[in-house]
């Protein structure tokens, strides 16, 4: 399943490249993107809920579309 996550404050590459480092260790399938400030995230709700954790603990408020 593909869930997408709604990222606000992300506000530059720098953002882009801490929350690929910290999904990259979680060994999910995802990609961030700067423009549209989402995370999309293919896997299971476990990723998802998984993914969500990671983006809090560094400080973003993401939500799911």
């Amino acid at each position: 399943m593909i869930y997408k996550i709604s990222v606000p404050d992300i506000h530059c590459e720098n953002c882009v490249k801490r929350i690929n480092n910290a999904l990259t260790d979680t060994g999910i399938t995802f990609s961030c993107e700067l423009a549209s400030k989402t995370v999309t995230v293919d896997g299971c709700e476990h990723c998802l809920k998984t993914a969500l954790n990671e983006l809090e603990d560094l400080g973003f408020t993401p939500s799911v579309d």
